[in-house]
């Protein structure tokens, strides 16, 4: 008998109504519509994976902290489920910064493990959304430390998402599926379109990497504050991953710059190697004395405890000090030293995807890269040791892509 014979013959409407008021006795949330709409459901969902766009979860292997000892290993995990508007990226290198050491030690007291760090990230698209218009499979893009925000916000509306007070860091957060976000220390990530950048052609990946971060940390205040313009007199204090980046960034705009440092250790390279224009040391009373209402603005980078009134004489009137690295002990000044030349004490955070972008630009078009120490990922303990001791010139970059991250 066929099909259509089938349906009509008076045994399938006899065993149809039977299914039916059975299901209904039993008290099965049951509708006329039922059958309609659950074909209908079938047919959305064959679609679905006809399109290619079924959303799945898919393992990945990171490495992760497990405690506040820092220490990290290989750990394999499920990626977040995809959606229309996100990109799947392959990571290929990613920087690591000192907060990924702050986080992985839990020194700031909210840290989530297991914990992948990593928010300096460079990788290939392998897969995008179907609502995804920004990237194409095979474009090479870059994640920095926020994927997420509610885009309804002041911050959010107006470019400056990173301020956004519910913005999802890159790594130990919580996504808005209730997933913990992990980092770019991995084989993969799943990222909004949103908060993808994509790198311009001719930049080398593991150079672009610590742009994600440490570029953009100088260049977002530089942008906001107004201090664009060539001829100003700027100081960098501290000459790691941020500040070597700030020297080469703010002397591409025509600055005078001086890098201010603990010790004459870093003289030579500040000076030779990243154009500098002096170099003074924090202890030598003299030299500051001599400085003194000198510049227009600091660039604190310090992410360690320091007091501020050495630095703060150095500003002249109106100048700022910008404070862009993330200490967990209060810092101290005492009052005169601000309002006597209506200095300002401020702080900037990261930068918004439009600033990451614009430095990325800004970076290929003066022929900008930082400098950099590329290991694998079964070095990333050792490199966090020496990046603790600041005995790295001037970014690890971990190699991804080219390490055994099961090892």
């Amino acid at each position: 008998m066929s099909l259509s014979r089938l349906r009509s013959s008076p045994q399938f409407v006899y065993c149809f109504m039977f299914i039916y008021s059975y299901l209904w006795m039993v008290g099965f949330p049951i509708t006329p519509t039922f059958f309609f709409v659950n074909r209908r459901r079938k047919r959305e969902f064959d679609s679905r994976v006809k399109m290619g766009s079924l959303e799945t979860e898919r393992p990945t292997t990171g490495w992760a902290a497990r405690d506040p000892s820092g220490i990290l290993s290989p750990y394999t995990y499920n990626l977040r489920k995809t959606g229309p508007e996100d990109v799947y990226i392959k990571v290929m290198c990613c920087g690591i910064c000192h907060t990924d050491i702050h986080q992985a030690k839990n020194d700031l007291g909210m840290s989530n493990y297991p914990m992948v760090p990593g928010h300096e990230v460079v990788g290939e698209v392998v897969e995008v959304g179907s609502e995804v218009t920004k990237f194409s499979v095979g474009d090479v893009v870059g994640v920095g430390c926020v994927v997420g925000s509610c885009r309804n916000c002041r911050p959010c509306n107006t470019d400056n998402e990173q301020y956004c007070n519910k913005k999802i860091w890159s790594y130990n957060d919580v996504y808005t599926d209730g997933q913990p976000t992990q980092g770019g220390f991995a084989g993969a990530m799943v990222v909004d379109q949103k908060f993808v950048v994509k790198i311009p052609d001719g930049m080398a990946p593991e150079q672009v990497a610590p742009l994600l971060c440490a570029g953009v940390t100088v260049y977002s205040p530089l942008n906001h504050f107004g201090l664009m313009e060539s001829g100003l007199r700027g100081g960098i204090l501290g000459l790691g991953g941020v500040g070597h980046m700030g020297v080469k960034i703010a002397k591409a705009l025509g600055h005078h710059i001086t890098v201010i440092s603990s010790s004459d250790k870093k003289k030579v390279e500040a000076l030779e190697h990243l154009g500098a224009d002096e170099y003074l040391v924090s202890s030598d009373a003299e030299g500051m004395q001599k400085a003194a209402d000198s510049l227009d603005y600091i660039i604190d980078t310090v992410p360690v405890f320091h007091p501020l009134e050495p630095y703060l004489s150095l500003l002249k009137l109106d100048g700022k000090l910008i404070l862009t690295g993330v200490i967990n002990t209060p810092l101290q000044f005492v009052s005169p030293m601000v309002m006597l030349g209506r200095k300002s004490i401020t702080g900037s955070f990261i930068g918004s995807m439009k600033e990451i972008e614009e430095m990325l630009q800004f970076c290929k078009e003066k022929d900008l890269t930082s400098m950099i120490e590329v290991v694998k990922m079964d070095y990333i303990n050792k490199a966090l040791e020496r990046l603790e001791k600041n005995d790295v010139r001037y970014r690890f970059v971990v190699d991804v892509a080219g390490s055994n991250l099961d090892q």
